[in-house]
């Protein structure tokens, strides 16, 4: 009776942890749902500057601060996104390795000569950095909690006066890109110089000749010129901090709904596997238990046969 107890007692504990399980997918999914219309809201917007400061680039002669390359990078600053909370499965993990290996391969130098500085952003990011002796030079926990546009800046505005007074000489980011609920995709991107890369945009299935017609008045489009006020110059030094800020904001909005999408499809597995647990415990303690009826009979009719002699 003793082990079937046992087994009643793990029964009841592996259901208590699958309705937590359970809770924290539906969190999870209400969370998603905000966090992927501030991210799908917020990418036109980004895409559109892009454009923006491409135009400005094409009309400008000057050369801008925070275009300044140098030739052997000395100086590197790393910005890492984790989370601030676990149960996402992999999403802090194979990030943190795919940033490790980066290290290794491209910046071993800069770390052993100390010049190598990293911020993190999140505590599951700082505390796997710290506790690896990586040098961490800021965290900033509990980022995500209440991720507002001004943080972003307030973060930015001073990593951009090092880099134009030569404290760094790049600046990279690593962080969790939004593809699907099960899917991300790891990036470590240069924010600092800044490079215009053409981003790869999500486009519906649509027929080839509604692509022809999308793809010719693009090339229309790219075939217009503007008027400046005051100067092309003058409206990039606006617009340049402004596009390197929302490079910022924008990972941390995909970043932020990469690991709800972990978090949700983790604690589903969890709810499932702790079901198939739940059946496994079902039948041995339904064996067990027919077992110690067995037996009681045995004993009663031995009993008995020895009575009756």
């Amino acid at each position: 009776m003793a082990n079937l107890r046992d087994i009643r007692d793990r029964i009841a504990s592996v259901k208590s942890t699958q309705q937590i399980t359970r809770a924290m997918k539906m969190v999870a999914a209400a969370r998603l749902r905000k966090a992927q219309e501030r991210m799908t809201d917020a990418r036109p917007y980004t895409w559109k500057l892009r454009e923006i400061v491409s135009r400005l680039l094409a009309k400008t002669q000057k050369p801008h601060p925070l275009f300044r390359k140098s030739e052997r990078p000395k100086n590197i600053l790393l910005l890492v996104m984790g989370s601030d909370r676990g149960l996402c499965g992999g999403f802090n993990n194979n990030l943190f390795r795919i940033v490790e290996h980066r290290i290794q391969d491209d910046f071993s130098e800069q770390r052993k000569e100390g010049t190598l500085s990293m911020i993190c952003f999140g505590k599951k990011s700082y505390d796997y950095f710290r506790t690896r002796k990586y040098p961490v030079i800021d965290h900033k926990i509990g980022f995500f909690e209440r991720l507002e546009y001004q943080h972003v800046v307030d973060v930015m505005n001073q990593i951009v006066d090092e880099f134009t007074n030569g404290t760094y000489d790049e600046v990279h980011l690593a962080y969790n890109e939004f593809k699907s609920v099960i899917a991300q995709r790891r990036r470590i991107q240069k924010i600092l110089p800044v490079e215009i890369v053409e981003e790869e945009k999500a486009v519906p299935a649509v027929k080839a000749e509604d692509v022809k017609e999308e793809a010719k008045k693009k090339e229309e489009l790219s075939d217009i010129d503007y008027l400046y006020e005051p100067d092309p110059e003058a409206i990039l030094d606006v617009v340049l901090p402004l596009f390197v800020n929302i490079q910022i904001w924008q990972a941390s909005l995909e970043s932020f709904a990469a690991e709800q999408g972990a978090r949700m499809t983790a604690m589903d597995s969890a709810t499932e596997n702790a079901g198939d647990i739940i059946k496994d415990l079902e039948l041995k303690y339904n064996q067990a238990r027919q077992a110690a009826i067995t037996t009681e009979i045995s004993e009663i009719v031995s009993g008995a046969e020895a009575l009756s002699e």
